[in-house]
């Protein structure tokens, strides 16, 4: 009998839960919250973020002058070589020819044919270092064969938008980190923008290249690099967070001062914008005191129309474990 007058009590409750619920009105209103900020002075520079390719400044192909096999390869891929250098002996068709049926005579002396008919040595046209070996000793090559290919610098080319283009200057700073060695930093400087642009899905890139300080040895060609080119940059100057601001109707740049009871709009001219802080060029000065918007939270209004035991005052109201266990 207790456990049945138990269970019509909590029928009972959940009845007019229910109930409650439909007759409650309940509106969310979303509400500003602004902080005090104290304006501080720091260092903020303008950055075009971009990506590009680790590159040879001036690429040579060494291709050989006669057709016929390679006897001797002198160098390999990363030595640096120097203009003038043997870099291989070939033996020309003929030559090849020749010593071929000489070896196949054992009476003959073979020195005195290899001294007679002498290989065609490979020259270096530059300095600089072999960055591909095509060929291995014994392959028979043509002429159109690409035997090295040698770089005389190694560079890095960034990709700019159409959209940025017109900020880029020859002497900006830069600084490059290659996918394959992300906490290794390297300083850059722009030297070269190339005239002509290329149309990539409908937008235009340009291409700029930038000469590293110091080039690591690590530096390989055709590596990703992601590139910061710094516009421009300043040191101690005013500056607010950069979503601390507002723009009116008329383009015109404002703060909120005061509290968040009574706000007041400053009008404030800005500079360089970076990803975190916006300098400040007038209207305001280091220790000024601005309001800064928190993220909105929402309040629950809520209109009751009804009343019953809900709306006791909290702790007064029973928990389903004291009623069942309430005595008849």
């Amino acid at each position: 009998m207790k456990k049945k007058i138990a269970f019509i009590l909590i029928l009972a409750m959940v009845a007019v839960i229910v109930v409650y619920k439909f007759k409650t009105k309940k509106q969310n209103v979303v509400v500003d919250n602004y902080v005090p900020y104290t304006v501080a002075t720091a260092d903020v520079r303008e950055i075009i973020d971009t990506t590009g390719e680790v590159s040879a400044l001036n690429r040579v192909e060494i291709k050989p002058s006669v057709a016929g096999r390679v006897d001797t390869l002198l160098v390999n891929e990363g030595d640096t070589v120097k203009k003038g250098q043997v870099l291989a002996y070939l033996s020309s068709s003929d030559r090849v020819a020749i010593l071929d049926a000489v070896r196949a005579n054992p009476k003959e002396n073979l020195k005195n044919w290899e001294d007679t008919y002498k290989a065609t040595p490979v020259i270096s046209p530059m300095n600089g270092k072999i960055i591909l070996r095509n060929v291995v000793e014994g392959q028979t090559i043509s002429t159109s064969d690409v035997l090295y290919a040698l770089a005389d610098e190694l560079i890095v080319v960034a990709s700019v938008d159409e959209a940025d283009i017109g900020k880029i200057k020859n002497g900006q700073k830069a600084t490059i980190t290659l996918d394959a060695y992300k906490n290794v930093p390297i300083n850059g400087t722009v030297f070269q923008i190339l005239e002509e642009g290329k149309n990539v899905s409908n937008v235009i890139t340009y291409y700029v290249k930038i000469r590293p300080e110091n080039t690591p040895d690590f530096f390989k060609s055709l590596m990703t690099a992601n590139i910061d080119i710094i516009v421009t940059e300043k040191e101690n100057t005013v500056v607010i967070p950069w979503d601390s601001f507002s723009e009116d109707e008329n383009g015109k740049t404002y703060v909120f001062v005061g509290d968040n009871m009574q706000k007041q709009k400053r009008f404030i001219e800005t500079g360089i914008l970076d990803g975190d802080n916006i300098e400040v060029v007038s209207g305001l000065s280091a220790g000024d005191e601005i309001l800064v918007k928190q993220d909105a939270y929402n309040i629950s209004t809520t209109k009751q129309t009804s009343k019953g035991f809900l709306s006791m005052q909290p702790g007064k109201r029973k928990t389903n474990k004291e009623i069942l266990g309430e005595k008849k």
